[in-house]
Formats: C-alpha cells, sequence, structure tokens
C-alpha cells in the first residue's frame, strides 16, 4: 500500500488545488463554503448531517485549515491564533483521513488537556463519520496503558489511585515536624506536582527552583523534605497520586522494549492539541509513544501559554522544527470569533509583549461584520462594579442575548462571591465554571433513567397519552422530574436543578428539528453517546469563571472584571515572564468574547476605602485617554503553510540560530511596576515605580515602620536614615513583605540589614509587636 502523502497516494487533485483570481492570488471563496468555517444553514449546526465522502469532509475549511486537513504525512505544526478554528482543523484531518481510507482509525490517537475537550473532540469525529478513533487527555491515555500492563510489567494489582493528596502532605508535614496551615498544605501539594511534571526529584528540587526562578512558599529545603516524606507515605500505603500515572508508564516503556512496541503497533499516528501546554513529562510520554517516527500533528498557540506555574512550557510548540527540520508549518490568523474591534484589542496588547513567545505571535484577522467597541468602566468600589455589571447584564437579556452567551471573567475565584450576590440580587441566573460535568448531575441522572423508561415502555406510558411530537414527550416525561412551563423564582440548587431539565427539554426541540422523523428512543441513544463524549447541552445562566478555567470557551458578551493594578498583574507577579505570562492571561479572556467586550475596574476594594488603585499596565495605550510605549513587532504574524525540507534549520519556531544554540539576552532594565516605564533615578528604581505613579501603600504600616525605625536609631545613637531610609520604608509599606525572601528583594533591604532587622520589619508588616512569638515551630 503506498505511504501516506507520497505521489502514488495524495489527496485528490479536486480537493487540494485552490482557486485562484486572474492576477495568481488566491482567491476568496464564497461565504457559503468557507467563510466564518461555520457549517451551511440548510441543517442543524447541532446535528449536521455526516458527510457523505471524503471530499464532503473538506467542505467549509478555509484554505489553511484545508491545508491542515490534506497533510497526513510527516510532522505538522498548526501554529493556531484564538478563534481560527484549530478544533475544526485537526478534526477534520483525522476525519478526512479516516474517510479517505489513509487512516485506520484504531491507529489514531488524539490528545489534549481536559475531558471536556476531549469529549468535544470525540462528538466532533463521529459527526464527521470517524468514530473509533480514540481522543483522549495525556492522563486517559496513559491510565489505560497502565491498566492494561501492569500485571505484565509489575505484576499483581495496580495500586489505588487517591483522589487528593492532600491528606498525605499533611501527614508528610506532620512526620517532618513541620507546621503547615490549610493554604500552605495546597501549596506544597502544588509543588509536588509542579516537581513531578518537570521530572525534578526531591534531592534535585531546591535547585530545581532556582534554575527556573520560581518562589517557593517555604524554605526549599522544607518542601523538598515534605515532598520525599511524602513519596515515602505513598509507597507504604500502596497508592499512587494523578502524575505518578504518567511517570508509571513512561518508566515502563523506557524500560519494556516489548511493551512499548506493543503501543507503538496500536497507534501509529498522533495528534496533539493544545501543545503550548505540554510539560516536560507529557513530552517524554509522547516521545515513546511515538519511537523513531515521526506521524506527529500538533497544535497551539504560545501566546495563550497561561499554565507555567503546573510545569506547562511553550519551548517544545517553539523548538518543533528544530527538532523536525522537515516539518510543515500552517499558521491560521483567520478569526472566525470575534468582530474586529475585539480582535484589535488583542492584537494590541500582544503587540507591547516581550519575551520568547512574543517574538512569535500571531497577528489575528477578523472574518466577521464589525461590532461595538469595547467598552471600558471604572468604579468607586469592587460592589458597585458588581452591580454595575449585573445591571448591564439584566437590560442585554431583556433585550434578547440569552443569558447563557454571556460570561464575567475575574483573575482569581475569590472574587466570584461578589458577583454570585449582585446576579441573584439582580435576579438573574448563573453557573460557576468548573462545578459538577453535566451528565454527572443528580438530576441529570435521574432525567435521563425517566426518559429509557419511557421510550421502553412506548404507548403503554400515561405520561405520553396526551403528546403529539418528541418534544412534547421529553416536557411531559421531565414534568414528573421537576420541569415546569416557568423558571423557579430565586436562585440555589432548585433553580439550577430547573435549569438541567430545561437544557434537556431544548435539545429534544434541536435534535426534533434536525431529524423530524426521531424517536423517544433515538433522543435516549443521543444522550448516552453525549454522556460518553460529555458532549453536554447549553444551560441557560450567565456563566462565572476564572481567566484560567475560560480558556478554550467562548461567548458573545464577555465582562472582564477587576481589571486592575495588583490583580492584573497579579501582586505576586513579579519577574518578566511572571508578568508576560499575566499579559497572555488577559488576551485570553479578551479572545473570549464574540461580539461585545466590556473591561472594567474598581479604584477601591470596599466602599469608603481609599480610591489608590488603578488600571492594568496592560491597557496603557489601548483603552480611551491612555498612553504607552511603541509597540513591536513579532516575526509570526502572517498566516499561510511553510514546507520544511529535511536537514534544514531554518524557520527555526523557537528563535535560535542556525546551529540550535539558544539566543544570548541581555539584561533588563527596571520598569515601573504601575505603568511599565523603564526606571532610571535610583529614587524610582528603589520603589519600582515612577515618582508621579499612583502609591498603593499602606499608610498605617508606613506609619508604624518610622516609628519603630526611630526607636532603632535612637538605641544605636545613629540617624533615621541609617536604619532604612524613607524611600525604602515606603518599599517596604507597598510590598507587604511576609517573608525573609519577599522582603529581601526589596532595593535597600541588603543581607546586612535583612540579618539585623529582618525579624522585625517583618513582625510589623504581620500587625505583630516586633519581636514577639507567633507560635510556629
Amino acid at each position: 500500500m503506498p505511504r501516506v502523502g507520497t505521489p502514488e497516494h495524495r489527496a485528490p487533485a479536486a480537493l487540494v488545488r485552490l482557486r485562484r483570481s486572474t492576477c495568481g492570488q488566491l482567491a476568496q471563496a464564497s461565504p457559503a463554503t468557507w467563510q466564518h468555517g461555520r457549517v451551511t444553514a440548510t441543517h442543524s449546526t447541532l446535528f449536521p448531517r455526516v458527510p457523505d465522502s471524503a471530499d464532503a469532509v473538506l467542505e467549509g475549511l478555509d484554505p489553511e485549515q484545508r491545508a491542515v486537513a490534506t497533510a497526513l504525512h510527516g510532522p505538522v505544526c498548526v501554529l493556531a491564533g484564538a478563534g481560527t478554528g484549530k478544533t475544526r482543523a485537526i478534526t477534520h484531518r483525522i476525519a478526512y483521513g479516516v474517510r479517505a481510507g489513509m487512516l485506520q482509525p484504531a491507529s489514531v490517537l488524539a490528545v489534549t488537556f481536559t475531558n471536556r475537550a476531549a469529549g468535544e473532540m470525540r462528538g466532533r469525529l463521529r459527526q464527521l463519520g470517524a468514530a473509533g478513533v480514540q481522543a483522549r487527555t495525556f492522563h486517559s491515555a496513559a491510565l489505560r496503558q497502565l491498566q492494561y500492563f501492569w500485571p505484565k510489567a509489575v505484576g499483581g494489582g495496580m495500586p489505588r489511585i487517591v483522589d487528593r493528596k492532600i491528606q498525605i502532605v499533611a501527614d508528610a508535614a506532620a512526620a517532618c515536624r513541620i507546621r503547615l496551615d490549610r493554604n500552605e498544605l495546597r501549596d506544597a501539594a502544588a509543588e509536588i506536582e509542579w516537581s513531578k511534571v518537570t521530572r525534578t526529584v526531591p534531592a534535585d528540587y531546591a535547585a530545581a527552583t532556582a534554575k527556573h526562578g520560581r518562589e517557593a512558599p517555604r524554605d526549599p529545603a522544607e518542601i523538598a523534605q515534605i515532598y520525599a516524606m511524602y513519596e515515602d507515605l505513598k509507597r507504604e500505603r500502596a497508592v499512587i497520586d494523578f502524575e505518578d500515572v504518567l511517570l508509571l508508564t513512561v518508566g515502563i516503556l523506557q524500560d519494556r522494549h516489548d511493551i512499548a512496541e506493543q503501543v507503538r503497533s496500536q497507534y501509529q499516528h498522533f495528534v496533539v492539541d493544545e501543545y503550548q501546554d505540554v510539560s516536560p513529562l507529557q513530552q517524554r510520554l509522547l516521545e515513546l509513544w511515538l519511537g523513531d517516527r515521526d506521524d506527529l500533528c500538533v497544535v497551539g498557540d504560545a501566546s495563550q501559554t497561561i499554565y507555567s506555574f503546573t510545569g506547562a512550557t511553550p519551548d517544545h510548540l517553539l523548538d518543533f522544527r528544530h527538532r523536525h527540520p522537515g516539518a510543515t508549518v500552517v499558521k491560521l490568523v483567520r478569526d472566525y470569533r470575534s468582530t474586529p474591534q475585539v480582535v484589535h484589542l488583542a492584537n494590541g496588547l500582544l503587540s507591547q509583549a516581550r519575551g520568547r513567545a512574543a517574538d512569535h505571535r500571531l497577528e489575528l484577522i477578523s472574518q466577521r461584520p464589525p461590532g461595538p467597541e469595547p467598552r471600558y468602566t471604572e468604579y468607586a468600589d469592587e460592589p458597585t462594579e458588581a452591580e454595575g455589571a449585573a445591571r448591564r447584564i439584566r437590560d442585554l437579556i431583556a433585550s434578547g442575548v440569552p443569558a447563557s452567551e454571556i460570561a464575567i471573567l475575574f483573575r482569581t475565584n475569590s472574587q466570584s462571591e461578589t458577583y454570585e450576590q449582585a446576579l441573584a440580587d439582580a435576579g438573574v441566573p448563573y453557573q460557576l465554571r468548573g462545578a459538577e460535568r453535566f451528565f454527572d448531575r443528580p438530576e441529570v441522572r435521574k432525567a435521563g433513567a425517566a426518559l429509557k423508561a419511557a421510550a421502553r415502555f412506548g404507548a403503554n406510558d400515561t405520561l405520553l397519552e396526551d403528546t403529539v411530537d418528541l418534544p412534547s414527550q421529553v416536557r411531559a416525561v421531565l414534568s414528573g422530574e421537576g420541569w415546569t412551563g416557568e423558571p423557579p423564582a430565586g436562585s440555589g440548587a432548585v433553580r439550577e436543578r430547573w435549569e438541567s431539565l430545561a437544557a434537556l427539554v431544548n435539545l429534544a426541540h434541536d435534535f426534533a428539528a434536525a431529524k423530524p422523523d426521531a424517536t423517544l428512543g433515538d433522543l435516549v441513544t443521543e444522550l448516552d453517546e453525549r454522556a460518553g463524549a460529555q458532549h453536554a447541552p447549553t444551560v441557560q445562566g450567565v456563566t462565572l469563571a476564572s481567566l484560567h478555567s475560560a480558556k478554550g470557551l467562548e461567548w458573545d458578551v464577555v465582562f472582564l472584571v477587576g481589571v486592575a493594578e495588583g490583580m492584573m498583574p497579579i501582586t505576586y507577579a513579579r519577574t518578566d515572564e511572571q508578568i508576560e505570562e499575566e499579559r497572555r492571561l488577559l488576551y485570553v479572556g479578551v479572545t473570549r468574547a464574540r461580539e461585545q467586550l466590556s473591561v472594567s475596574w474598581a479604584l477601591s476594594r470596599s466602599p469608603g476605602g481609599r480610591p489608590n488603585r488603578r488600571p492594568s499596565r496592560f491597557l496603557n495605550g489601548l483603552r480611551p485617554g491612555s498612553t504607552t510605549t511603541a509597540g513591536r513587532s513579532g516575526t509570526g504574524g502572517s498566516g499561510g503553510v511553510e514546507l520544511g525540507s529535511p536537514g534544514s534549520r531554518t524557520g527555526d519556531l523557537g528563535g535560535r540560530g542556525t546551529e540550535g544554540a539558544p539566543r544570548r539576552t541581555s539584561r533588563t532594565p527596571a520598569r515601573c511596576r504601575v505603568c511599565g516605564r523603564t526606571l532610571r533615578d535610583a529614587g524610582e528604581m528603589k520603589l519600582m515605580r515612577c515618582e508621579d505613579c499612583p502609591s498603593d501603600m499602606d499608610e498605617g504600616l508606613y506609619k508604624r515602620l518610622r516609628e519603630w525605625r526611630e526607636v532603632q536609631a535612637r538605641r544605636s545613637g545613629q540617624p533615621d536614615f541609617c536604619v532604612f531610609t524613607d524611600r525604602t520604608l515606603m518599599a517596604i509599606a507597598e510590598a507587604g513583605p511576609s517573608t525573609p525572601v519577599e522582603l529581601g528583594r526589596i532595593p535597600g533591604v541588603r543581607a546586612r540589614k535583612l540579618q539585623r532587622y529582618g525579624a522585625d520589619v517583618l513582625d510589623i508588616c504581620a500587625g505583630r509587636e516586633p519581636g514577639c512569638e507567633d507560635g510556629n515551630d
């Protein structure tokens, strides 16, 4: 059989030939074929017809998406900007290969990072006639292999997997005589997870944190001690954790070549979504799956790297051409999601970015009609900001915008409560992102059982006596489960249960519209398939979500709230790399909006508070009335296809030279943490802000520090400034350090002064009297 991609086995010419205009340029295809990348309006987008041929799979793709779909041979790297249809491109690629007979469904493994994304991929492949393709998360795929090969590789039963590691971490800390509070336990567990996905053993933890510039929540030696004890306790209790699933699978595939070959004989073709989020451990597992083959397609966007704190790195994506010199690189920059106004703001955010990922940013080009300009609103305090958003949302819903097409996105989960209360007071339904999966909800499981029973008994079910069609049958059955024609008043659990049942009713209407002859049994089958793929219907309620959990989602209207200094970027983002990741996080938030985008911030946290907050530096030069420094251009702006040639080192995505050596970087100048301007004055550098930029100093803390300094100076017989200068005290009052490491980072607090005065200063910052004991070991 000719190898895929060879001249003897190419895609039909009619499928890859692009229509050209008289000047030789690619002509714009008609909107009916690929504009917006949408399914044509002749049938439901929820239940599209299965394409009747391989050629039909390619219909509706734009030129770059089609290039992805037909590039079935060798390494392929898809650089896909937000809203450019990357999932559409790679699912059609798999389906086209399967339907054309070039790929066997069982030989394809598509991996991504969330169960939701994997479920969506399975659902799309099923609708394209490519059932049987394995679409899983890295962990799910590894777990299946580990369970299957454990008896052969190790023997006996596989250890139990613990759902949460917090209790074992607590036991490990206690065994080490280290006292951790609840938050510190969570932080220690996160450090252990990071260590394992970066393949760092306990003995190397301290060195690894220093190398990566990672700020440990406690003394690195203590974390390493807890980590080592944690591993000992797991062995004693014969349990493993989530990260061990990957580590053990990697270990078996490395040590047992016969098992590795068995896995490779099963899977010959790999597709990796969200490749910018791959950790070193996941990359190693992928390499072991591949062996010496190169049938790999990766897709990602370095500008959407927002999980580096978990060990994710875009380096594997940016270095792909370096590792695979013959790779085909396709850039998707046509944005079908957002209006030109939203895209303009997104591009503007990245134009000010710095660093390696920014060097390869993609300049998006909106394919949608114009919409309203983003709205920027300043509020006196956070409750007022929440009330303002709730009022606008209530008006939007009254004007006809579905509640499910509106989202409020914030930086931290702790901001959620204020908006929950404001929406409840305004009578607006909402749902929290990250809650229980739709098909796992008790009311949905119970409703599914009732529908199955009604389908089984058919005409003998008295509930169905007066029904005339499928939607009325579903309404009749679910009325016995608590569904009513009108939603219950208020919010809470009763309203959430009703919303779940209403989603099933709406799904029945869509299903009947797409398939007029469908029976209740057909709908039950559809629900079972959707449950298996976790392809949930839409719940009618405004979405509340953190920016991290909003990744991969989109809404017609998005409210980005709390976009102020100290929250965006977050206070503890101090290094250049951390600041740039915060910028990318805001970029992800902006690109969730299809049509309307509102950006807001509050001047103080609570009513009557001091209005010392300012809008995020990331909005400088983008919101009306603000200025910024000149933008910068990247190397990845335009879309298209780049064909690699074997042995070539040019065109490397990772910013390396022809010999593959890392680019030399210069030391970055100090920049104002408020406006981002380069600082040159020594006093400004000590404060880490411009003299005229607003201060977020704790006035009470500054006063207590001055009083303490006066006492210290009097005892030593020295002037006040010999203890600490006024600027240093101001910097301390602004930073509010809680550890010696944080205090030592403040300019003016040198090692000698840290040793002499550090304990007193930290006591004062914590609200204690200097020299008192807090009771901790």
